[in-house]
């Protein structure tokens, strides 16, 4: 028989997830001589968050000192979300699957609290404080995804090969564009959706080696911007120049969202417990690593500005424990435990505008960048992510046909 299937790979904050240990390998088959039709169907729900310090450049007295700046505590931020997952993957021939994913987000909760001890300071942002915001809220239908699944090598049917899978994922941007100006209230939520279409490529090799199955996956996304995708231009609000906004070289596409790119690698094992088929508990222990680079998108200052933000680019590291447990050949439970640790990087960081004449610096009026406001981007104002780390845990009910 065909074994589960679960496509539950997901970005959070344009961050993106490993998906579970089931996916990395195994892709639904039909027209097989023991099994004319594969299908593969999941439901679960899933919580996240992400918790950071967001600190301020502050310039240091004068006086020989080689760092120009420190760090000052501004905010303590936390995103909390539940969404519910439901995915499916048909066989479509011989080893190869087609799959489509759509997720509710059921809320989406950002909180921005300030040290109290530093009311009336710098890091109290009377200087930037343009929405007031202490709270963010949203929810809504998230993008519809879709995939295509190959197994060049399966080592079930060839025992002298591991199996590998090719695959192309593919999330559509159908969920109705978010506007991060929008003032938002518990009862009255904003939308989820980013207008962005993002595309998975990933490779991963597993060999079953008694009761273990080591694994080791490779993937890249890239994001491409969608139709009806936000500009800051739409709400100029805290822009330093937002009279450029449609001039020559400053089109919507050049001062709206700028998703990142993200490479993943993932290792680990599955662990079967007890050598029956029919009623069995898997262990699944991995590490996860991801590269994010630099964008503007909606990071976790967005909310309190009211502004799509240029973050640098950052490392996740980290790791997922799992268990699955089959009851029958037609069902099983699956549940997942993450931690990924995201290394230092600016919220603040957008470019002050076009060098024309290389000589590092925006000349006239017309070559500023609409987004670049002095009192957050420049030196001395920024604002970075310290300290950042997320939780993620899922519970997903696999069914097998």
């Amino acid at each position: 028989m065909s074994r589960l299937r679960a496509v539950a790979a997901v970005l959070t904050l344009g961050v993106p997830f490993a998906a579970t240990a089931a996916d990395i390998t195994r892709v639904a088959s039909s027209f097989e001589d023991d099994d004319p039709f594969g299908l593969f169907i999941d439901a679960g729900v899933e919580y996240a968050q992400r918790n950071s310090r967001i600190v301020r450049e502050t310039p240091v007295t004068p006086g020989g000192s080689k760092i120009p700046y420190k760090l000052g505590d501004a905010f303590t931020y936390g995103q909390y979300e539940t969404r519910l997952n439901v995915d499916l993957a048909v066989g479509i021939s011989r080893d190869v699957e087609f799959s489509f994913g759509l997720p509710l987000v059921l809320l989406q909760n950002e909180y921005w609290n300030r040290p109290a001890a530093e009311q009336g300071s710098r890091a109290d942002l009377s200087d930037i404080d343009i929405s007031g915001r202490t709270r963010a809220y949203r929810w809504g239908l998230g993008n519809a995804r879709f995939g295509l699944g190959w197994a060049i090598f399966n080592q079930r049917k060839d025992d002298t090969k591991p199996t590998w899978v090719a695959r192309l994922n593919y999330e559509a941007p159908t969920a109705p564009a978010f506007d991060p100006s929008y003032d938002t209230a518990a009862t009255d939520r904003t939308t989820v959706g980013d207008r962005v279409h993002k595309y998975t490529l990933s490779t991963a090799l597993s060999r079953k080696i008694g009761l273990a199955e080591p694994y080791f996956k490779v993937a890249y996304t890239i994001p491409v911007r969608g139709p009806f995708a936000y500009s800051n231009c739409d709400n100029t609000l805290g822009m330093g120049t937002p009279e450029n906004c449609g001039k020559p070289g400053w089109s919507r596409g050049e001062t709206g969202i700028q998703a990142p790119h993200v490479v993943g690698v993932t290792m680990g094992s599955e662990f079967q417990v007890g050598d029956r088929s029919a009623r069995m508990l898997k262990l699944d222990a991995r590490v996860v690593s991801n590269f994010v680079s630099a964008g503007r998108y909606y990071n976790e200052l967005s909310g309190a500005l009211g502004k799509l933000l240029s973050s640098s680019e950052y490392l996740q590291l980290g790791g997922q424990l799992g268990a699955t447990f089959q009851l029958n050949e037609y069902f099983s439970f699956r549940g997942t435990a993450a931690f990924l640790y995201n290394t230092d990087h600016a919220l603040t960081a957008e470019s002050v505008g076009r060098d024309e004449d290389n000589n590092g610096q925006a000349d006239s009026d017309v070559d500023r960048n609409p987004n670049f406001n002095p009192v957050w981007d420049q030196p001395g104002g920024r604002f970075y992510a310290v300290g950042s780390r997320d939780l993620h845990f899922t519970a997903t009910i696999n069914f097998t046909f």
